[in-house]
């Protein structure tokens, strides 16, 4: 997938794309020896044919980094997030933490506003440097160490992935007594799947409105009710309650990060950081924030009102809780139901798209995969696990987000600061048609400063996480879930030393 509607082909590490690519493709893949790449080959130039994407992970030169469209920064970001998932983290403070509508807003409000700001900034990583985050981490990992990262990315993508086909069955689910969960997963994750594998630039141009649309009109139709929830949480507010919250609602935004440079390797490499910042920024902030406002607001009022509670079930059914919510307003309701629940792809489409460009990176065998066979791969483990794990929504989503946000934290942390310390900004720094895929290139990092800080950091994020299965012996002292904040302040420290030491012992830059 990517935002362009008339897609250039690049070349690949298996796939040599040139102007007339499917004819390329075509005469290899015929010929009397059978092998299994020229079947790939001539599959996946007929799929090109039809009009899906089939480009590698071979950063984009520059004088094809000319697309001007910049608001697509905008758009494919506020569709991302404008939909139920998001809506669904902002119900993890009243539903998993207790939290009252106030506390759980000014929350929101705070972390939103910061953690926007980080996806955003490696938004800016795809025009400059025409090449995907995880190629991209090599500059700062090493070739070798930059597989740790990808390994950890794909799996935490698939994560979100089987978060994301949850929400979208369960609300698919309340559409019909004909129709369970387990079968609105199954047909989330194939739409997901055939959205993630086209070019969807009108799709992502127009997907959030039937979200916003409904989002309006369950603050229509619901929100007299939100005058009976409880404003303040019934229990006594600690810090350790509102640092944990904010680091899942963290996790959710910074997550982004790894994703966020895939789309936009096409577009103008000479436009302004700042303007692109800012569209991305925007595209982030002005959807996450009403979407985990509007979730943490009806969950919290869910408990004055039975229908609602009933249709959140035990607290597992964010689905149930969207259709309870649009009762009242009859077929349009339930017409709006199944559209918002068929809109979930908005968020699938980017992150299995970077499920696929990260598996690449992690071995030069598997950029010669076509990136549809990864993402059917990748569709098949999502549906069962999602099936399972729907019963019992928010310890999966509080797990999932939480150890994501965990290896994120030391992910950026030296990310920019070889960036804005060792490189010190420029973009030209990096070379990267020379040297993203030679491992002993003087450009890139011998990777031992980056696996030295994420040991490190390691070691510092597990005394001061606190999960279900595990407390660290800081979080225990009443100071909550710190585990993000001091694995990102760490890692800083501590790549700054130990970068400085491999730049001395090495002849890398």
């Amino acid at each position: 997938m990517a935002m362009q509607d008339t897609e250039k082909y690049s070349p690949s590490t298996s796939l040599q794309f040139e102007e007339k690519v499917p004819d390329v493709l075509v005469s290899e893949a015929v010929g009397p020896k059978f092998t299994v790449e020229r079947l790939f080959r001539r599959v996946t130039a007929q799929l090109s044919q039809w009009g899906l994407e089939v480009n590698g992970i071979v950063p984009i030169p520059l004088e094809e980094r000319t697309d001007p469209r910049l608001y697509q920064m905008f758009m494919v970001w506020f569709s991302a997030n404008a939909n139920i998932l998001i809506l669904s983290a902002g119900t993890v403070g009243p539903a998993f933490y207790g939290l009252g509508i106030k506390d759980s807003l000014l929350i929101i409000l705070v972390v939103d506003i910061v953690t926007c700001a980080f996806p955003a900034f490696f938004a800016v990583f795809g025009p400059k440097l025409g090449t995907r985050a995880m190629v991209q981490s090599r500059f700062s990992w090493g070739y070798y160490g930059a597989i740790i990262p990808s390994v950890l990315n794909v799996l935490s993508m698939q994560g979100y992935l089987i978060l994301n086909a949850i929400i979208g069955g369960q609300t698919l689910a309340g559409v019909s007594t004909h129709l369970n969960a387990s079968l609105g997963i199954v047909i989330i994750g194939i739409i997901s799947l055939a959205v993630s594998t086209s070019s969807t630039s009108v799709y992502e141009t127009v997907i959030w409105i039937p979200n916003v649309i409904a989002f309006i009109v369950m603050l229509g139709v619901g929100g007299k009710n939100l005058v009976n929830a409880p404003l303040s949480s019934p229990l006594p507010l600690d810090t350790a309650t509102i640092l944990t919250f904010g680091a899942t609602l963290t996790a959710t935004n910074v997550s982004w990060s790894t994703v966020t440079p895939d789309y936009g390797v096409y577009h103008n490499a000479k436009a302004s950081s700042w303007r692109i910042f800012i569209y991305a920024y925007l595209g982030f902030l002005l959807a996450s924030m009403p979407a985990h406002m509007l979730g943490a607001a009806f969950t919290a009022a869910s408990v004055s009102v039975p229908a609602w509670k009933a249709g959140l079930g035990d607290g597992n059914d964010v689905g149930g809780l969207i259709a309870a919510i649009l009762a009242p307003t009859g077929r349009f309701g339930k017409f709006m139901l199944v559209l918002t629940a068929l809109t979930a792809p908005s968020a699938c489409a980017p992150t299995m798209y970077t499920v696929c460009t990260s598996f690449m990176t992690i071995a030069p065998i598997f950029a010669k995969i076509p990136r549809f066979v990864i993402a059917t791969i990748s569709t098949a483990i999502l549906i069962p696990v999602a099936i399972v794990g729907s019963t019992r929504f928010y310890t999966t989503f509080v797990d999932i987000q939480s150890l994501i946000g965990y290896w994120l934290a030391p992910f950026c942390a030296i990310v920019l600061t070889e960036h804005f310390v060792f490189r010190r900004g420029p973009w030209s720094s990096y070379d990267v048609l020379e040297a993203w895929d030679k491992p002993q290139h003087p450009n890139l990092p011998r990777g031992y400063a980056a696996a030295v800080t994420l040991a490190i950091s390691i070691g510092l994020i597990v005394v001061c996480m606190q999960q279900a299965w595990w407390t660290g012996p800081v979080a225990r002292k009443g100071t909550g879930d710190v585990g993000m904040l001091v694995g990102f302040v760490g890692s800083v420290a501590v790549y700054l030393c130990a970068r400085w030491l491999e730049k001395r012992w090495t002849k890398t830059r």
